[in-house]
């Protein structure tokens, strides 16, 4: 299972071990990581699953889609060049030690 370390906006780190196919913000949920809200369940209709991901595992995580994009426009915090919604980064091998920083808010 990929390793993914989440870290709160006070610096905390949660590393949780996530299955592949599931996207981070399932890991998260399913592990009770506070800070990710994921209102629409990863319907890609929300926004409250904005994380920032790791300037070091970026190119890895791939672009964000149009409609991602869009939805980026709608965070409660700031979005900055690397942020994405983690219903939309599914875990891979690849992807094994991934972390992404959660903002201060998601309203």
């Amino acid at each position: 299972m990929p390793l993914v370390t989440y870290i709160q906006h006070d610096g905390s780190a949660h590393p949780i071990d996530v299955p592949i196919g599931e996207t981070i913000m399932q890991g998260a949920v399913n592990n009770l990581i506070d800070g990710i809200i994921a209102e629409c369940g990863g319907g890609l209709a929300c926004a409250t699953c904005h994380v920032y991901v790791d300037e070091a595992w970026y190119g890895k995580a791939g672009e964000p889609s149009e409609a991602e994009s869009e939805m980026l426009e709608s965070t409660g915090a700031e979005r900055k060049p690397n942020s994405r919604l983690s219903c939309q980064i599914t875990l891979t091998p690849a992807l094994d030690g991934i972390i992404v920083h959660l903002p201060e808010t998601q309203f």
